[in-house]
């Protein structure tokens, strides 16, 4: 009834119409402001949650257990593990020397693109470590050897890490991610375990050249 009333009226129906306007562009410039400001948090927000998200990623990798005992060590090269085409496991040495000095401390780190048993590794393991050597093996020690590795290894799946640390005149240490697994007191099983992959008659010695940065 009221607004009947104005609207017969020519300069008010003009008035109201301007006020209308008016009003409009404001909601619209207040809506813009506002959304902005979202938009500004948003981003800040964004930012905020992204940037110790790196800093994490990188403070974890740093963080490994396994770098407080070569904090100089570098990656020297890497490469895949494959089988008839599939992918085993990606190789990883590290090392502070370079070139590669297998008399030096050095780490080697195996991401595992599938599952593979405690006891396949170690099987695995053990056939290399008889195929390479030089000499037969006693077989007291190869018995001493396959134990102190069953103790040390774990199950392995999709996405988890295994890391070995060669310590010179000691034995070696095994880690995963988060912990030390095993600390194995065994300088010669410590020399026979890494040959696996360093010695010049390794299964795959495209593999080892590319770990010890021989090849790009």
């Amino acid at each position: 009834m009221l607004f009947n009333s104005i609207c017969t009226k020519p300069d008010r129906r003009r008035l109201l119409r301007a006020a209308l306007l008016a009003g409009a562009a404001f909601s619209l410039t207040a809506a813009a402001q506002a959304m902005g400001a979202v938009m500004s948090v948003s981003a800040g927000a964004s930012g905020v949650a992204s940037a110790p998200g790196a800093a994490a990623s990188a403070t974890a990798a740093d963080a490994a257990p396994w770098r407080a005992t070569l904090p100089q060590a570098q990656a020297l090269g890497s490469g895949d593990m494959t089988w008839f085409g599939l992918r085993i496991y990606r190789a990883t040495l590290w090392s502070a020397s370079k070139p590669f000095d297998a008399g030096q401390p050095f780490a080697l780190q195996l991401s595992y693109y599938r599952h593979i048993s405690r006891q396949r590794l170690v099987s695995t393991s053990m056939d290399e470590i008889r195929r390479l050597s030089r000499a037969p093996i006693p077989p007291a020690t190869l018995s001493r050897w396959e134990a102190l590795l069953t103790s040390a290894f774990v199950d392995v799946s999709e996405g988890d890490e295994l890391i070995g640390v060669y310590q010179p005149g000691r034995g070696m240490q095994l880690y995963d991610r988060q912990r030390l697994l095993a600390d194995v007191d065994d300088d010669a099983l410590a020399r026979a375990f890494f040959d696996i992959w360093l010695n010049p008659d390794s299964r795959d010695r495209k593999l080892r050249q590319r770990l010890t940065g021989a090849t790009p």
